[in-house]
């Protein structure tokens, strides 16, 4: 197997797991397993390949569409439920069973969107409604069709998104290239939205989500290694690059950083990985499982 060059450190001291103590491995995409590119490379994929030999179980917990991290999901050879809309659907594509799917309050989603249309943001952001595996747009912006061209999703745009709020939606995203804005839009909202209200994050720069107060994908995590698969943290090892990624970080028993994930997420890694195009997740797995 082709090995990624490692610069990578330990972070946060822990116990050092046997390749036999992990029994789940758990990927994020965007910026961990897919990087410029789109496609996870073959490095990746031989590493995945070697670690599921070993009797390692391999999931993909994503920000994304079900949909849309389907092809990824494929792409790895994984058997268990997919984690999309950063854990507020888990959904099994080989049965079509969903384990769970929690959704953003209607009033709460109207709530988002009068902050959104206020006239000094109106012009500045693409906001992105979820419903039914469906994304619906207000227009079509150039974020947009960025995102649709991405994602492989094509977008839906309605005009008044309250139009689509027939069905309470699994995920809400606002995007702006100003990552500034995007900062100052989190705090703000965190600030009228408490984490009993809605759990709020950014999964790139420029992008703000929100979902049910439950979701985030911690609470996946553990919800798959705990109640589908009977094992404890300490059994479990994620790879993920940014703070959508942080919870499943902290939760698992080897939590693992991209180098191009931001500070604040390294700090809370056992290990940080080298960057996404140079292969980082196939040198966490070879670190850690093989």
């Amino acid at each position: 197997m082709q090995q990624a060059t490692v610069t990578s450190q330990t972070t946060q001291p822990f116990n050092l797991a046997r390749p036999n103590d992990i029994q789940l491995l758990v990927l994020d995409i965007d910026g961990t397993i897919a990087g410029a590119s789109n496609n996870i490379r073959e490095p990746v994929k031989q590493a995945v390949r070697a670690a599921q030999a070993t009797g390692v179980q391999v999931a993909i917990a994503t920000g994304r569409m079900y949909r849309s991290a389907l092809r990824f999901h494929h792409d790895i050879g994984a058997t268990l439920p997919l984690m999309a809309y950063q854990g507020a659907l888990i959904k099994d594509p080989a049965t079509q069973t969903i384990h769970r799917h929690w959704t953003v309050p209607k009033h709460l989603a109207l709530r988002l969107l009068d902050h959104f249309e206020q006239p000094e943001l109106y012009s500045l952001l693409s906001i992105h409604f979820y419903m039914d595996d469906q994304l619906y747009v207000r227009e079509l912006t150039p974020a947009s069709r960025d995102y649709g061209e991405r994602t492989g999703v094509e977008p839906i745009p309605i005009g008044d998104l309250r139009k689509s709020l027939t069905t309470e939606p699994t995920k809400v995203l606002a995007l702006s290239d100003d990552a500034d804005l995007i900062y100052r839009l989190l705090n703000t909202l965190r600030d009228r939205h408490p984490p009993a209200e809605l759990y709020l994050t950014t999964s790139v720069a420029t992008f703000f989500e929100a979902t049910h107060p439950l979701v985030n994908k911690g609470t996946a995590v553990r919800y798959l290694a705990e109640e589908h698969l009977g094992i404890q943290a300490a059994n479990v090892m994620v790879i993920g690059d940014n703070f959508n990624d942080l919870e499943m970080i902290e939760y698992a028993g080897i939590g693992v950083a991209m180098g191009n994930a931001p500070e604040g997420v390294k700090k809370s890694a056992n290990w940080i990985a080298p960057s996404v195009e140079a292969d980082g997740a196939a040198a966490a797995i070879a670190e850690f499982l093989l």
